[in-house]
């Protein structure tokens, strides 16, 4: 699930902020305004790690491919990170975190914002390095929090500066409503994973050339959404096919009205998602398996449970996936996961499940 080199989503957004500090420090040996022309963040030359902890004492450490940042003339900050591009090294362990933590197709990207007071870094063009206290705000999984970290700014050259963190940064990932991730992923890869997320940072800016706009507008990434995945482009081997059927399985993020197989909008991201992964391994045919929970009869819970995975099979056909491709099951309230106990469980009986026939 983390990757054995990284340091948290979170660690990511905490390396934005830390970079949005650089930008402010005075850029200039030479008395060059800290914030003239302002800053834009060197991708190339930037890092943003996570760190997780799993079963008891085994740390993975994981990192984002894709960033973006800048830092206006007054002192405003700002790093994006494209939360598909997270890179554990492994291609179904970064599947899981896209698509069980992340929820990436839901909140493709973080956001960092701070606003960096150019009297901290004064004298940086004297001193060359200066730790300084920073505040920012994270956006993360449609969550939006104020923390605040110690970073050092260290001036490389009148253009060019870096910020890193001077300790990993904890992130609680009940704070970023990431606990039902951290679950799925518990249950996906069968070990315990510390529910807290340690993040660093090594980010350089450039100083923007002259007449760069200055605005806190989203600064051109490489790649976008879920192009960004570190995946293998093209047609999957039948390994990444199970694979991601099985990942996508536990998404959970199909949704109809109680007692319909109207399929509510809200289930177009992972459809969406579904489709791409249908269509790359085309030699597969698959199953199509609906799961009710206990309420109503039995006779009807199977009826509803094949109208829902049915209602799915017709998205793909009307996206291009051949009928001949699927087959519809349902099992109503036959196989579930837990207890129909309570909502919670009841609500995780409830699913769409997909494998290979072949």
């Amino acid at each position: 699930m983390f990757r054995t080199q990284s340091r948290s989503i979170l660690s990511r957004f905490f390396a934005g902020l830390t970079c949005l500090t650089l930008l402010s420090a005075p850029a200039s040996a030479q008395g060059v305004s800290p914030f003239e022309h302002g800053w834009t963040l060197d991708e190339e030359a930037s890092e943003l790690h996570f760190m997780s902890i799993k079963k008891g004492d085994l740390a993975e450490d994981s990192s984002f491919a894709t960033l973006s940042g800048l830092i206006t003339e007054d002192g405003k900050a700002q790093v994006r990170v494209l939360v598909d591009s997270v890179d554990t090294l492994v291609d179904l362990r970064n599947v899981r975190m896209r698509f069980l933590f992340f929820e990436s197709f839901k909140y493709p990207e973080a956001l960092i914002t701070a606003e960096i007071p150019p009297a901290a870094l004064d004298d940086l063009a004297q001193v060359r390095r200066k730790m300084i206290p920073l505040e920012f705000t994270l956006s993360l999984h449609g969550v939006t929090v104020t923390r605040s970290a110690d970073v050092a700014v260290t001036l490389i050259s009148n253009d060019r500066v870096n910020v890193s963190t001077t300790k990993p940064i904890a992130l609680k990932l009940s704070d970023f409503n990431l606990t039902e991730g951290w679950q799925k992923l518990q249950e996906a890869a069968n070990v315990i994973i510390v529910p807290v997320g340690m993040v660093s940072f090594d980010f350089v800016f450039n100083r923007s050339a002259p007449g760069t706009p200055s605005l806190l507008t989203p600064v051109a990434a490489s790649r976008t959404g879920a192009a960004a995945a570190l995946e293998t482009k093209g047609e999957f081997d039948r390994e990444a096919c199970i694979g991601r059927f099985e990942i996508l399985s536990r998404a959970g993020n199909i949704y109809f009205s109680a007692g319909s197989a109207k399929l509510s909008a809200d289930s177009y991201p992972l459809l969406e998602n579904l489709f791409d992964v249908v269509s790359r391994c085309p030699g597969l045919r698959i199953e199509i398996a609906g799961h009710t929970d206990s309420d109503g009869g039995e006779t009807a819970n199977l009826r509803l449970s094949e109208l829902r995975a049915g209602s799915v099979k017709t998205y793909l056909e009307d996206k291009g996936i051949p009928a001949s491709r699927m087959l519809v099951v349902g099992y109503g309230e036959a196989k579930p996961l837990l207890d129909n106990t309570t909502a919670a469980n009841k609500a995780r009986n409830r699913r769409i499940e997909f494998s290979a026939l072949n």
